[in-house]
């Protein structure tokens, strides 16, 4: 990464997690993974009665609460306190996974350490720090009907997490169907990575030279909107 763009403006965390709501349609069922993922919930847009579940054991729960808010039995995927919603419900490990693994769940919303032009997901494990869990990630990348990916585009120390071929263990192959970051918004197509949306203030160009895998500018290529 050039030192030009070391101190361009990127959007976020809570953007991207915005941006990442938009894509949430009427009646979805929604599970959101650790980190900038679970922020989502907080961004659903007016009018629109999204379903959360989380693989702790809840289904239909709100906004994550502000600190102090929350009643501590009541938690998301990463033990953040959230605001309970009429009909919630809570079941057992068991039954959470047999959402995933029967198909019930409309879009799944993760973060990566890595994702391959194909679409490939790398998010479990560190190979340097040798350190990582997989959890249910195998299950909620195969097992959602889309996968979104919520993440910053490039490492701490400026190497591209969206690759050509991913260097760190899979979680799943050729799963990811949409990948919102700090700069870009990029759709994974039998064609190749698709840029759709660059963040204000960046070009495709700008994009693309912090990307390994050659993209394919969208002609109508826009700013991220977020309302």
């Amino acid at each position: 990464m050039s030192d030009n763009l070391r101190g361009k403006e990127r959007l976020d965390r809570q953007i991207i997690a915005l941006r990442v709501a938009k894509e949430f349609q009427d009646g979805d069922v929604v599970n959101l993974g650790i980190g900038i993922p679970m922020l989502a919930s907080n961004f659903v847009p007016a009018g629109r009665e999204v379903v959360f579940h989380s693989e702790n054991g809840v289904l239909g729960f709100g906004e994550v609460t502000l600190p102090g808010e929350g009643d501590l039995d009541i938690v998301n995927a990463g033990g953040q306190t959230v605001r309970p919603q009429p009909g919630m419900c809570f079941f057992g490990h068991d039954e959470s996974f047999a959402i995933v693994r029967g198909g019930h769940l409309d879009i799944s919303v993760m973060g990566a350490y890595q994702i391959s032009e194909k679409g490939d997901l790398a998010n479990y494990m560190v190979p340097e720090r040798e350190v990582g869990t997989i959890g249910g990630a195998m299950d909620l990348a195969q097992g959602a009907r889309r996968l979104i990916i919520a993440m910053n585009h490039t490492t701490k120390e400026g190497e591209p997490r969206i690759v050509k071929k991913c260097s760190y263990l899979l979680t799943a192959p050729e799963c990811v169907d949409l990948v919102v970051t700090d700069i870009a918004v990029i759709e994974v197509t039998d064609r190749g990575l698709v840029l759709k949306e660059v963040a204000p203030g960046w070009t495709p160009a700008e994009v693309q030279s912090m990307t390994e895998p050659t993209l394919i500018v969208d002609p109508e290529c826009h700013d991220i909107e977020l309302m």
